[in-house]
């Protein structure tokens, strides 16, 4: 029924809940299984050249963060053993690499994990995942602690 399935991961617990529903519904499905962190690289645009240092560092720590979570992802697939494609996204809004990651696989299948925010902290902060079915023709599986 689905061919592939793409799971947006933030190193969070419900992340990684969606990791391993995910695992389990390739196994049902016999799916491929994409795993994307999205890094905003310019998150200082529009500051000034004295962040030019400031930025380096803040794409190192991104991508090792980055790096962290997809190998928690590789650890969950490989225990359940499904393979699974682990690939670091941009996106100046989360929301859009996950829509351009999702169109570039061809994946028919979106897992993601939701804090669940309410109120002044949603409005505030927004919802990743709101914003990702909103924006998408695919079925999103969303999955909360």
């Amino acid at each position: 029924m689905f061919n592939h399935i793409l799971v947006p991961v933030d190193g969070s617990k419900p992340s990684m809940l969606a990791a391993h529903k995910a695992a389990e519904l390739s196994k049902v499905f016999g799916s491929a299984v994409t795993a994307v962190y999205v890094v905003d690289p310019y998150p200082f645009t529009g500051v000034g050249a004295d962040f030019a240092y400031g930025q380096s560092q803040y794409l190192s720590a991104a991508t090792a963060e980055a790096n962290t979570a997809l190998d928690a992802v590789k650890a969950i697939m490989d225990e359940a053993g499904v393979p699974v494609k682990t690939l670091v996204g941009e996106g100046h809004a989360v929301h859009e690499g996950i829509v351009r990651t999702m169109e570039s696989v061809g994946a028919d299948l979106v897992v993601m994990g939701s804090q669940g925010r309410r109120g002044l902290e949603k409005l505030m902060l927004g919802s990743v995942t709101q914003r990702v079915l909103g924006a998408v023709r695919v079925p999103v599986l969303v999955v909360r602690e």
